[in-house]
């Protein structure tokens, strides 16, 4: 079952024409390079990723109007980025009022581009119209080429600023365009008076290398890149997005023709799901609305939503529409078809469920620079209306699948009360009680987060040496005795049953679930720090289940880290050296010789004494930890489904074929 209701095509849709007089200019580039962080958010690598995103936006744009369906992202290993398209190609004629290229415009002036007064684009997304001038203004080097005309021209800067005037550099190749690719409206003999657009190859190629003087890095993410282009090539279906890794030989190619659907099949892949995906698309008042959505048997809830292509992360009034009527729609047909139970909360509407929500809206207004939650006061009446009137028509006729999904809420609701009272419970015992610390907790004397390290140890004998050894200052250790439960498979009441992930949750401080509050963090370093072998690597991956899934925002915050303890001890006469893998041993033994050598394999944190674990792992001057990141959350949802959901079979396909990658694995 696939409930999908489609539009029409607005008859208003963005004008084919695209000339030098449709770029409008509010500003200038003066600001940009003295406060870079005002216009990408940092200068750090979500900053400098930002400036692909830009080239990325202009090339989505094209596609939102209806005239390109394919972009190419490389990074080459000069530091080099190239964003391509088969779009109109940026306007090449002179602006009326500057006396210079259009193109040249749209690259040095803030605030320039057809996006405006919505004659050229109705809808477009982009940071706050910035655009691709900021790219530029962040820029070492940047060479922008126009395919237009049956020509391709070419311009370059640097800093921001033209170093060349636009000149012809060759011809277009009419071949590079197959009519058979593009939308109907598109082609030859269309009607629409479109036609000549693309009577011969057309698009833009914007190739830049970031200012190292203005960023802390200049190393993109193949990975962090991956993921926008994936959502994108999600939400603009039909458009063909291919990413390429000079540097790895690493490829990827995103075409979807679900759209949305899609995303959501993704999402739900090696889930159990519960029914068909529901979908619906709605127009009003100049705004798109869409969403799907599908049930699983699991327990986490995976809502994505986006305004304008631009993934809120914080959601927003789209977000609170579609949720608050999500839980009206739930409660009103279990009192309208006198079902006993519970009434539910908005959280038990939640559970197992996988929804995309994506609006298109001609004005957005988005709170903090970064486009991170939608402001637009009018959205939220009217993403609940359509979610309201649309899911309760679903529900009404197609009963299977409203019975699948009411009883998992009612399911869930009698979780969250036994929940509760597993809460309250654990709350009398003490283990809850945020005014006295679980007794097998050896804290820190320091009193600012910031300051504090939490050691999260597996064994009791690994513990005690981490107590003997740390810096009781700013240290603490929490043992861990055996392994905690898979919280992939279970629900709270449950993981408050569980006397070792209470007592993690206890001396975090945060909480989880709807009463987490990361303002309450003690610490903001927590160190995973368990034995090289099977079991250890085991109990870490359950731990990083528990954060991600329950305590996600520490994460985000950066405050979760692995410990790299050593695998060897090499001595050789008065030289004594820890060894962190195999390859680093090889080295050393070319280095010293193999001869009259002793060669300690360390099979456990409890091996060594206080001392060398000081100074192995937990001396700040000497250790090396490893920083758990969120770079990439539908990929990171995949794996912890995979690796600790119930599908067996996708499971052992994934150790079979990664089998051979496993080093100094002891059995």
């Amino acid at each position: 079952m696939e409930q999908t209701q489609e539009i029409k095509q607005d008859e208003n849709q963005s004008s084919s024409s695209y000339e030098a007089k449709d770029i409008q200019v509010l500003g200038g580039l003066s600001a940009v390079r003295k406060r870079p962080a005002m216009y990408i958010g940092s200068t750090d690598a979500k900053g400098l990723h930002h400036l692909v995103y830009e080239a990325v936006d202009n090339s989505i744009d094209e596609a939102l109007a209806g005239f390109c369906n394919k972009i190419s992202v490389i990074i080459h290993k000069d530091g080099f980025v190239t964003v391509a398209d088969n779009g109109r190609g940026i306007p090449v004629d002179i602006h009326p009022k500057f006396n210079k290229p259009a193109v040249e415009i749209v690259m040095t002036k803030l605030h320039a581009g057809g996006k405006f007064d919505k004659k050229v684009y109705k809808v477009s997304g982009g940071l706050h119209g910035v655009g691709i001038s900021v790219t530029n203004a962040l820029s070492k080097e940047l060479i922008v080429e126009v395919k237009r005309n049956g020509k391709i021209y070419q311009q370059k800067y640097q800093h921001g600023k033209p170093v060349t005037e636009l000149k012809i550099i060759g011809d277009a190749d009419a071949k590079e365009t197959n009519a058979s690719d593009l939308p109907a409206s598109l082609r030859a003999g269309s009607q629409t008076g479109r036609s000549e657009t693309r009577s011969q190859a057309t698009g833009t190629t914007v190739r830049f290398l970031p200012d190292e003087t203005i960023f802390s890095t200049t190393e993109f993410s193949f990975e962090i890149l991956s993921s926008r282009l994936r959502e994108l090539a999600f939400l603009n279906k039909g458009v063909r997005i291919i990413i390429e890794d000079e540097r790895t030989e690493k490829k990827n190619e995103f075409h979807y023709d679900g759209g949305i659907i899609s995303f959501v099949e993704y999402l739900n892949k090696n889930k159990n799901a519960l029914h068909s995906i529901i979908h619906f698309l709605k127009a009003k008042n100049g705004i798109q609305f869409e969403y799907a959505l599908q049930y699983n048997d699991g327990y986490q809830e995976n809502v994505f939503s986006f305004a304008n292509t631009i993934n809120t992360y914080e959601g927003g009034t789209h977000l609170i529409g579609f949720k608050t009527a999500l839980t009206r729609v739930m409660n009103n047909y279990i009192e309208k078809n006198k079902i006993k139970g519970i009434k539910l909360s908005s959280e038990d509407t939640r559970e197992g469920l996988t929804a995309v929500i994506s609006i298109k809206v001609p004005e957005p207004q988005f709170e903090g620079q970064t486009k991170t939650k939608l402001g637009n006061s009018e959205i939220k009446g009217l993403a609940d209306s359509i979610v309201n009137d649309t899911l309760s028509s679903c529900l009404e006729e197609n009963p299977q699948t409203a019975k699948a999904i009411i009883y998992k809420c009612v399911n869930a609701a009698h979780a969250r009360e036994a929940a509760q009272k597993a809460r309250e419970l654990t709350r009398r015992k003490g283990a809850l009680n945020h005014g006295s610390l679980p007794g097998k907790l050896a804290d820190c004397s320091e009193e600012e987060p910031e300051k504090c390290e939490l050691f999260i140890v597996e064994g009791d004998s690994a513990g005690g040496s981490a107590k003997q050894g740390r810096n009781r200052e700013f240290q603490a250790v929490l043992p861990l005795k055996g392994k905690i439960l898979n919280v992939e498979k279970a629900r709270l009441n449950k993981i408050f049953e569980n006397e070792e992930i209470t007592t993690m949750i206890t001396a975090i401080g945060t909480s989880i679930g709807e009463e987490f509050d990361i303002t309450k963090a003690r610490y903001h370093k927590l160190v995973i720090m368990t034995d090289a072998d099977v079991d250890g690597s085991h109990i870490r991956t359950l731990l990083l289940t528990f954060f991600y899934r329950h305590m996600q925002p520490l994460i985000e915050a950066g405050y979760v880290y692995i410990a790299q303890p050593p695998l060897y001890k090499v001595t050789k006469g008065k030289i004594s050296k820890y060894v962190y893998n195999d390859e680093e041993l090889e080295r050393l033994l070319k280095e010293i010789g193999r001869e009259d050598l002793t060669l300690q394999r360390y099979k456990g944190l409890g091996e060594m004494n206080p001392q060398q674990l000081w100074e192995t792992t937990m001396d700040q001057g000497n250790r090396t930890i490893l920083q758990v990141t969120l770079q990439d959350a539908v990929e990171a949802d995949k794996m912890f489904t995979l690796l600790m959901g119930d599908a067996v079979e996708p499971r052992r396909k994934f150790i079979e074929q990664h089998a051979k990658e496993v080093i100094n694995l002891d059995v």
